[in-house]
């Protein structure tokens, strides 16, 4: 047989079998250069159990259950902070938010800690921001910025997305790294279809307050949700016709919970608990879900491991009480390949009202939480807490209706400790009996740890949190 026919044989022969063994787009996902593009979407304010991929069975969100169909769910993603510019500068920086600096909202990271777009670009990457940014300063973050505005006031387009296609085509056979901020569901809830819903007979669970108002404002946070759906849906279109999906990795993290009481502000689940999604053609297996503990500190690393960066190598510009220069977190490319189901033994939390909207004059949290437990420390006390949903019509009707609910969201003991798998919705305060002695001890110890390591002083850190905002900085220097 000749020598040529043979070797185009065995050519063909192995073709077929790459074609039988390796996953569809496997090949496709390395592309030319070697590295998969990346579109992160970040919601604003969605609570995680409000999309069908994490159980809701009344809100219509066709295209994030589209997403989570082509990859995965990780159903153990958390923030370290339940509130917007904190939460983005962690995510940002890889850093817990007392160690970069952004730990009150509205606020600042320190001089000399580097970025997501810096590192991005040093591995190669075409890097742009599309929508709310809600970070500083500026110049810590060198996104192209393709537009946007930190807040929508409903009124004319909020984001023009054509403008992130365009980039796409743009970035020709380089890769990308393109991220998507959107301002839904934040208040005020004003895009949206709400006659899809009825107020009548939508479900609230069990750690909300059924008052008319709370009907009402839910139709309208759904509404929104679709909308931002809707939103989610144009990127995945734009993928596909971009001819690159094969070769693109598509994020979706949905930030803190939602607006109403215990949610966002808090450090209970509802707060911190945050929804995650990935597709990864040919890499993450679709349909799949996995139950690691990850938090928001880690998926910086992630990018940059994902992107050929050596996360553990890096020097961030800043130092942690330890000396150390590295990130807090760690990449979990892992977790998202299904090689692992385990990742973190815990994660932690820190809130500060000083510095926000109505906020108590103090009012530090700060949280651990494992599989099984979850322990806060409130280190004002003493206060009352207070922000923009204390002092609003909803929360009066609360206070008519159920005072004994409404009364636990502004007045909180010292110590909170919740068994999470009896109490999903943290209703039932352990910390007072003795059976959890023990259990409430090694949180706490664990807590410490995690402080000391951050430059975390507590109410001492909370005092300084103005100096941690632009508006606020000249005047407490």
């Amino acid at each position: 047989m000749n020598r040529h026919f043979k070797n185009r044989t065995r050519l063909w022969v192995w073709a077929q079998l790459l074609a039988i063994f390796v996953p569809a787009g496997a090949v496709m996902a390395q592309g030319k250069t070697g590295k998969p593009n990346i579109v992160f979407i970040m919601a604003d304010d969605l609570a995680m159990q409000d999309i069908a991929p994490y159980g809701s069975k009344q809100v219509h969100t066709p295209n994030m259950s589209r997403l989570a169909d082509e990859g995965v769910c990780l159903d153990q993603m958390y923030n370290v902070i339940p509130i917007c510019a904190p939460t983005r500068q962690n995510l940002l920086t890889g850093l817990g938010p007392v160690r970069n600096g952004a730990y009150p909202n509205h606020s600042e990271i320190y001089p000399g800690i580097k970025t997501l777009p810096v590192y991005m670009k040093a591995l190669g990457y075409r890097t742009a921001l599309i929508g709310k940014k809600h970070f500083g300063p500026l110049a810590s973050f060198p996104f192209d910025f393709l537009g946007g505005r930190d807040q929508d006031n409903g009124k004319g387009q909020d984001v023009d997305l054509t403008k992130a296609e365009q980039y796409i085509r743009e970035s020709g056979n380089s890769p990308f790294f393109l991220m998507f901020t959107s301002n839904q569901p934040h208040t005020p809830w004003n895009r949206g279809n709400r006659k899809a819903y009825d107020p009548a007979t939508i479900h609230l669970e069990p750690n909300m307050v059924d008052t008319k108002m709370t009907r009402e404002k839910m139709v309208d946070y759904f509404a929104e949700i679709s909308y931002l759906d809707s939103l989610v849906g144009v990127c995945l279109d734009m993928i596909d016709r971009s001819g690159k999906k094969g070769n693109t990795i598509v994020m979706l993290a949905t930030e803190q919970g939602n607006s109403f009481p215990f949610s966002k502000w808090t450090l209970y689940d509802q707060g911190l608990h945050s929804g995650f999604m990935v597709r990864w053609p040919g890499v993450v297996k679709p349909g799949t879900r996995n139950p690691a503990m990850v938090q928001y500190t880690d998926i910086l690393p992630t990018l940059i491991d994902i992107a050929g960066g050596t996360p553990s190598k890096i020097n961030t510009g800043s130092r942690d009480a330890n000396g150390n220069t590295g990130f807090d977190g760690t990449s979990f490319k892992a977790v998202l390949t299904g090689e692992r189901t385990q990742f973190r033994d815990c994660v932690y939390g820190v809130n500060t009202t000083r510095g926000i909207i109505n906020g108590s004059e103090a009012y530090a949290n700060r949280s651990v939480r494992n599989e099984k437990y979850l322990y806060i420390q409130n280190l004002n006390s003493g206060n009352r807490f207070s922000n923009v949903v204390t002092g609003s019509p909803l929360f009066k009707q609360w206070l008519q209706k159920d005072s004994a609910r409404a009364m636990q969201y502004v007045v909180r003991p010292e110590e909170e400790l919740y068994d999470v798998v009896q109490d999903p919705w943290q209703l039932k305060n352990l910390a007072a009996d003795t059976r959890y002695g023990q259990v409430k001890a090694d949180l706490r110890a664990n807590l410490l740890g995690f402080m000391k390591q951050q430059g975390d002083k507590g109410v001492a850190t909370e005092m300084k949190a103005l100096s941690r905002q632009p508006k606020h900085a000249a005047e407490e220097d």
